[in-house]
């Protein structure tokens, strides 16, 4: 074989190779252009959702109109303010037989409370009796409270009886031995104006003949809470009773969220939670500053529920929630940030689905 026979021969092997790198930039101009598919659907899709996201965003309405809040920065849960686990120590009684107990109240040896479906129960030898209702219907879902009733505070009275604050129904007096139900004042009754809509915890007098209670909002009910929280509301009260003249009078009005309330031991003043602020304040009801009020503490490391008496002189309070220092608090967060209050409940539909709502 010549030396041209064999070029020839070769040329075609050559030939194919050509056409095999020929074939590479037709691949990485397929990539190329397959590429740009995805980034421009991937950019419909996301303009698709992003635009009615928005238009949803500016057109909805809020159901609340939250005002900016200011709060000191948190305390260091540092010494006596470090989280412990004691709590979990613990005994627990009747686990799981009892729906969402608010406030205890004892009279002698014998407990009572009130429950999430209505009831006034009465716990003695570990058992559990109904003594009252105060509502009536189901009382399954958060739509059904109003009808039920909510007994929140719970204290017991001098002549053994005991006082309950019902969130929607207003104050009662029961009587735990007869089972009689007696109303006091019909969350219906203006006061001074406004209707009573969240009616919260009460504290009594030694002699029974004064009772102080909270009126948490004119505006939002129990179930609404998380509203009344999130849109910092100021139209709660602190009211007082008169057990002989039947007579209601406001002591402290704009408050934010009033929860707990609790005589002082000589029942020269009396403390209520603020809770949405995270302080407790004070009205005097006798001596010099009679009829005035002050702060007694602000600034606290959570956010203020009940207020009961401690042993030792002081007061038990416990805290809805903590702010965390170090960590982060959401609800601080969120104070100075109005605008995102309303992005959130302008999107999240029926919040309330998500939460148990079995206590404030």
């Amino acid at each position: 074989m010549s030396e041209a026979d064999g070029l020839r021969q070769r040329r075609p092997l050559r030939s194919q190779v050509v056409m095999d790198d020929g074939q590479a930039p037709e691949a990485k101009d397929g990539s190329s252009f397959s590429g740009r598919v995805f980034r421009v659907t991937f950019l419909m899709l996301a303009v698709s959702l992003t635009v009615p996201l928005l238009g949803a965003m500016l057109l909805l309405e809020s159901p609340i109109d939250p005002q900016p809040l200011s709060f000191k920065e948190p305390l260091l849960l540092l010494g006596v303010l470090q989280p412990n686990m004691k709590l979990q120590q613990a005994e627990r009684l009747f686990e799981n037989q009892l729906i969402g107990p608010e406030s205890i109240a004892n009279i002698g040896d014998v407990m009572f409370t009130g429950t999430a479906d209505g009831q006034i129960v009465k716990l003695e030898n570990g058992e559990i009796e109904t003594i009252a209702r105060l509502g009536s219907g189901p009382c399954k879902t958060r739509d059904d409270e109003p009808a039920c009733g909510r007994p929140l505070g719970i204290r017991a009275g001098p002549n053994g009886t005991l006082f309950v604050a019902d969130a929607y129904k207003g104050l009662f007096e029961v009587n735990p031995w007869k089972r009689e139900v007696k109303l006091l004042i019909s969350s219906e009754t203006p006061i001074e104006g406004r209707k009573m809509s969240f009616v919260n915890d009460l504290t009594i007098t030694q002699d029974g003949k004064k009772i102080y209670f909270t009126d948490s909002s004119s505006k939002w009910q129990r179930r609404d809470y998380l509203l009344l929280v999130m849109e910092g509301t100021d139209d709660g009260r602190l009211l007082e009773y008169d057990t002989e003249t039947k007579e209601v009078k406001v002591l402290l009005d704009q408050l934010r969220f009033p929860n707990g309330v609790q005589l002082s031991p000589t029942e020269d003043f009396v403390l209520v939670a603020e809770t949405t602020m995270a302080r407790i304040r004070r009205f005097y009801l006798s001596g010099l500053m009679k009829g005035g009020a002050d702060l007694f503490v602000e600034n606290l490391p959570g956010f203020p529920d009940n207020i009961r008496p401690s042993s030792s002189g002081g007061y038990w309070v416990g805290m809805a929630t903590i702010r965390s220092n170090p960590g982060f608090s959401m609800l601080d967060f969120l104070s100075e940030r109005p605008y995102i209050k309303r992005m959130i409940f302008k999107n999240t539909g029926d919040l309330y689905g998500c939460l148990d709502l079995s206590n404030d």
